[in-house]
């Protein structure tokens, strides 16, 4: 936030400290519609940029193939295994245009990063966090072609360049909503995979174009149409998710050998993984899954 704007909350609250408490509450109303209008003049990215840079973490460009990609670090040191988080689809549009800039608004998953105690590190797609400009990128690329083989194999490069710094690593990938999409599609091509964990993803996209009906992703592959990875996989499922009912994703599930699903009542597609995101995250680290214990 720009140094002035800082000073005139300040000045705000020195104001509020000055009048009546009667006038208090009205005050604090005027503070806060000003942070929000404030807050809207960030860009997506300088909001994911702040909310790192208060934990400490690493923001870093990495680079893909052949795309760079902006991804950040919590501040625990890599050793055995790393946790990768992957964000869903963004805003590719907003009522019927193509945005200009498909970033996340929310940070819900630098959210969920914060919450867990291994090395982590956040992964952003290719043309995503300010990037949109980079050589080779167009609204193809966070529209119909979001989950297509550049899209995927960019951001396995990008895996791989922190794994040469660290070979006796393995990685459990993580994604939320198209994340978990784009997690389900990179394992096949990431060995040191041990671990694929979904959060109220899309795992089959012909079936979510259908139901919504939308216009196919003509151009991204399907994981429903894809060979069942060797890999085990732990899918969490919200029983109120109308952006991706659950429903779609069981066919998908079943086919694969090394997968177990987990059904959370009272949730929908955004509420409430951050309180439940710690016990879940003491799972990864409590309990070993591999396939035979899940076939």
């Amino acid at each position: 936030m720009p140094d002035h704007s800082v000073a005139l909350l300040r000045l705000l609250y020195s104001v509020c400290d000055s009048i009546l408490r009667v006038r208090v509450n009205v005050c604090s109303g005027s503070i806060l519609a000003l942070w929000a209008v404030l807050s809207a003049c960030a860009t997506p990215q300088q909001r994911l940029d702040h909310f790192a840079q208060e934990r400490g973490w690493q923001r870093l460009t990495l680079a893909g193939a052949p795309f760079p990609h902006r991804a950040y670090r919590n501040a625990v040191p890599i050793s055995t295994v790393l946790h990768i988080y992957l964000d869903g689809d963004g805003s590719p549009w907003h009522n019927g245009r193509v945005l200009a800039d498909p970033t996340p608004r929310r940070p819900l998953v630098l959210q969920l990063m914060a919450q867990d105690p291994q090395a982590s590190l956040y992964l952003g797609r290719p043309c995503y966090h300010g990037m949109q400009h980079t050589p080779g990128c167009s609204p193809w690329l966070w529209t119909a072609a979001r989950y297509s083989p550049p899209v995927i194999d960019s951001l396995v490069a990008a895996v791989h360049t922190v794994l040469h710094a660290h070979p006796n690593t393995t990685v459990v990938l993580i994604g939320y909503s198209g994340g978990g999409t784009l997690a389900m599609l990179m394992a096949e091509h990431l060995p040191q995979t041990r671990l694929v964990v979904t959060v109220a993803a899309n795992l089959d996209t012909a079936a979510w174009t259908e139901h919504h009906g939308y216009s196919p992703l003509l151009g991204s592959l399907n994981p429903a149409t894809r060979p069942p990875l060797a890999v085990p996989q732990w899918h969490v499922l919200a029983e109120q998710d109308t952006e991706v009912p659950p429903k779609l994703n069981t066919a998908v599930i079943e086919r694969q050998p090394c997968a177990r699903s987990q059904w959370i009542a009272g949730f929908d597609h955004r509420c409430c993984w951050l309180d439940l995101w710690p016990q879940l995250v003491l799972q990864l680290t409590d309990h070993s899954f591999h396939c035979s214990e899940l076939e």
